[in-house]
């Protein structure tokens, strides 16, 4: 995104003309690196973030709810002590740098005062810096005198512009022609890496609109124009780069702030998305993990006891032989009745106990095996089922896509333990989140979002409907509902695709099973979303034919 100063002097130009007048309700600090003012402009209440991450540093409004930390951070409270309630005289570019400055007024019965409040839009140093009388009162990244800086940003110093860059300021008419003189090379790349406040994607614009005159009138005129075409490019139907120029393909917006919003709103609850996915996961493998390890355990004591018929027969040669013992032996080696070919089997002895209490510790210890055997063999199935159900909780984490998605997972999550619930308020339920329903060729078609959903959408469907489930994979329950009609073959196929897509198969062939719901069986006590069928055929899914 070109946050650079020619954007950015667009962008105070109309946060000047929106917010001047308005006055600052609310300060509220989301994260380390944001804060957000909530400002009556006596048209309408709007929410501006200021944005010091490297990655979505920025001014731009926000629509969207976000809960405050229970505990405000210090600058955050200095921001509500000192401008909270202040009115915004102005928005303006220092200079042509990468700077934001809010010419602040804060009044009260007694005195009146003015503040600035500076937002350096700089990636990695980007930063957001209260002044009065053009001492720092207090910043949202600060560096103490110990560090080895240029600039010192704490309380109490004067506040100073960062380092000029080795690059002409193209507010300066003489400098700029006599450096665009000099131009060779890439013309892009030329006024990216020697003119001051372009970001590249702004310099191979203005390289790509130059038809030739002169140059340097052609760079100010650009740069200094109060023309705007803001627009959005969108990849792969996600936003993934904002500008204040009309680009080819792009999605026009009246204002640059609507173009930022837009941009924003997507980018923040794509990340969102993406932590609470990692969240789930996390948990999931959490879990799967300690089952793993637990079946490790349950796994390696069991071949400990694998040999236990070979302690009953050593048991049954010594009592049969007791007679050719004595005590005060180390071994013997003695006919093996169970051996077909009439072979011998060695036997260690206890040199301190006598041939029948040796036996008798044979026995014992056969004894003991087999009855850990017994044990284990149901805390292998239940390990087993459980590592089953996990994977499949895993699977339906991965291919969430949307909200309601993660929300599904996440109420599973909560109900199996593996989350902790949030306590909610006893009137206020829970929302029911909606299976994912689909209309083709004039069937519904309902698929679960996890593995709750799936028994729901079992017990839901009538016993003519059409059920699918991928073969051998963990996937979505998908239910045809067929009215009592015949179900034709794209509708089918339809059907299948969305369970592909909804598996942790890969591939273009999916293979996926389809039957009637009179013919699924849910065992008793079984785990969510588990269940036995019956009579069915197998058709092929295709997860890149699905719907979007």
């Amino acid at each position: 995104m070109p946050q650079d100063a020619f954007t950015l002097r667009l962008i105070a130009r109309e946060l000047d003309s929106m917010l001047a007048g308005g006055r600052i309700n609310k300060i509220v600090q989301p994260g380390k690196d944001e804060v957000s003012l909530l400002i009556y402009t006596k048209k309408s209440t709007v929410k501006l973030v200021l944005n010091t991450n490297a990655q979505d540093c920025g001014a731009y409004f926000d629509e969207r709810e976000e809960k405050a930390p229970l505990v405000a951070p210090n600058f955050c409270m200095l921001l509500r002590k000192r401008v909270q309630g202040a009115e915004i005289l102005g928005v303006r570019l220092v200079g042509f740098e990468r700077i934001l400055c809010f010419s602040l007024r804060s009044a009260s019965d007694f005195s009146a005062s003015e503040r600035k409040l500076y937002l350096e839009v700089m990636g990695k140093y980007s930063n957001l810096v209260l002044t009065e009388n053009g001492v720092i009162l207090g910043a949202m990244k600060t560096t103490t005198l110990d560090d080895s800086v240029r600039r010192t940003v704490f309380p109490g110093v004067l506040y100073t512009l960062p380092a000029k860059q080795d690059k002409v300021d193209p507010s300066d008419e003489a400098a700029l022609r006599a450096v665009l003189g000099e131009m060779e090379g890439d013309p892009g790349r030329f006024l990216f890496t020697r003119v001051a406040g372009l970001a590249p994607s702004t310099a191979e614009q203005i390289a790509a609109c130059y038809r030739g005159g002169d140059l340097t009138a052609h760079v100010r005129n650009f740069l200094f124009s109060d023309e705007i075409s803001p627009c959005v490019v969108e990849r792969d139907g996600k936003p993934c780069d904002f500008f204040a120029r009309r680009v080819p393909g792009a999605i026009p917006f009246a204002t640059i702030a609507e173009a930022q919003t837009y941009y924003y709103t997507a980018r923040k609850t794509a990340k969102a998305a993406e932590n609470a996915k990692r969240r789930l996961t996390s948990a999931v493998r959490a879990a799967l993990k300690k089952q793993e390890k637990r079946l490790s355990q349950t796994l390696e004591k069991r071949a400990l006891c694998e040999d236990c018929e070979t302690l009953r027969v050593k048991g049954e040669l010594l009592t049969a032989n007791l007679h050719m013992l004595s005590r005060g032996m180390s071994g013997c080696e003695l006919p093996n009745f169970y051996d077909e070919a009439g072979g011998t089997l060695k036997i260690a002895l206890d040199p301190q106990l006598s041939p029948s209490q040796n036996a008798q510790s044979y026995f014992k210890r056969y004894r003991k095996q087999k009855r850990t055997l017994e044990m284990l063999a149901p805390q292998e199935a239940e390990t087993r089922a459980e590592l089953e159900y996990l994977q499949s909780l895993l699977s339906a984490a991965e291919v969430a896509e949307s909200r309601e998605d993660l929300l599904s997972c996440e109420e599973e999550l909560e109900a199996a333990g593996l989350l902790k619930a949030p306590q909610q308020p006893r009137k206020k339920a829970r929302r029911e989140i909606p299976f994912r329903s689909y209309a083709f060729g004039g069937f519904t078609i309902h698929a679960g979002r996890n593995n709750l959903q799936n028994d729901l959408l079992v017990r839901r469907s009538s016993p003519e409907d059409l059920w699918l489930h991928a073969q051998r994979y963990h996937s979505c329950h998908v239910v045809v509902h067929t009215e009592g009609r015949k179900v034709p073959d794209d509708v089918l196929a339809f059907a299948a695709n969305v369970c592909a897509k909804y598996s942790d198969a890969r591939g273009e062939r999916i293979p996926v099973d389809c039957t009637r719901i009179k013919f699924v069986k849910k065992p008793p006590k079984s785990k969510a979303g588990f269940v036995i069928y019956t009579d069915f055929t197998t058709l092929s899914g295709d997860p890149a034919k699905a719907p979007v």
